[in-house]
């Protein structure tokens, strides 16, 4: 079983998107292991970003992530950073294929709804940036026996 860290960026927040990509989530068979609604502090936004700090881009990033509340989640399942991935689509939302969260609901660049772990290690980072231990729950989904 992989894990994955998976943020409903602000523009989900604020678009009412929030049900609807958890349904997707969901829908897939993956599991919701930790979930809040939080708001990312300054220090937790450029540790987050941080391999990001030197590049153009970076201040629009942080100014959106910080600017309204967002969903931290930890969703498991079998290939979940690939599967997961995918469903959201290319990070350019005018280059998401429909299906995909991002082609679906994305409007901007920086503003693309969603954020998923790209590896193990970044998945091992940002989860222990985001949750403690407690937080995160180890149960079995009933509904696995028939997918």
């Amino acid at each position: 079983m992989e894990r994955s860290l998976v943020l409903l960026k602000p523009d989900t927040v604020q678009r009412g998107l929030m049900g609807e990509i958890i349904a997707r989530l969901e829908n897939k068979g993956l599991k919701i292991s930790a979930m809040k609604l939080m708001r990312v502090e300054d220090d937790l936004a450029r540790e987050h970003y941080e391999e990001h700090v030197e590049k153009d881009f970076f201040s629009d990033l942080f100014e959106f992530i910080t600017s309204s509340p967002i969903v931290a989640m930890v969703v498991e399942g079998e290939q979940a950073i690939s599967v997961i991935r995918g469903m959201m689509g290319a990070t350019n939302p005018f280059e998401a294929e429909p299906g995909t969260i991002r082609g679906d609901y994305g409007l901007d660049l920086t503003k693309n709804l969603v954020h998923g772990s790209d590896s193990h290690e970044s998945a091992k980072r940002e989860i222990n940036l985001f949750f403690d231990q407690e937080e995160i729950l180890d149960y079995e989904l009933t509904s696995k026996k028939w997918r």
